[in-house]
């Protein structure tokens, strides 16, 4: 189900943790198989739950818990506003209607081209650089304009 290399990743998280503790790499378990994938299938949480010795529950558990997990195919770059109260009173709900315009989604949704998915976030704990924009879970972009989105965005073609 997943790749040598991502196991071995898998191990090494695993070393960070006692032997009995294997369920303490779930977390970093389940975003090496999301890396490789592009999203969690329900087989794919089921294989890391089983890889780590815990039930398929307790995976599927963090999975839906957390928003950096995507259950579900994404495009190519997911972009998450934060609109919690920070970024809101920063006029995030701009940002984002300014996106659904720009991507011609809304959020939730993937662009037909299949290389955005627009999606609100919860906060970031970045709120003196608000309103904030995640993509992919790995690069943040704060202090957002509608200009430095469309900047963000043209990198991104």
């Amino acid at each position: 189900m997943l790749s040598a290399e991502s196991l071995a990743k898998i191990d090494k998280e695993l070393t960070k943790y006692p032997s009995d503790h294997r369920q303490s790499a779930v977390m970093s378990a389940l975003r090496i198989a999301q890396t490789e994938k592009g999203w969690l299938s329900e087989e794919a949480i089921a294989f890391v739950a089983d890889y780590l010795g815990i039930p398929a529950i307790r995976a599927l558990e963090v999975a839906t818990f957390y928003n950096m997990y995507d259950l579900k195919p994404v495009g190519k770059y997911k972009l998450t506003v934060c609109t919690n109260i920070s970024c809101m009173l920063r006029d995030s709900a701009g940002i984002v209607e300014h996106l659904e315009h720009k991507l011609g989604v809304h959020c939730g949704e993937t662009t037909a081209d299949g290389k955005f998915t627009l999606r609100e976030g919860e906060c970031m704990g970045s709120c003196g650089g608000a309103p904030l924009l995640h993509i992919n879970n790995t690069q943040m972009h704060e202090h957002l304009t509608p200009g430095k989105v469309d900047e963000i965005l043209e990198e991104l073609k």
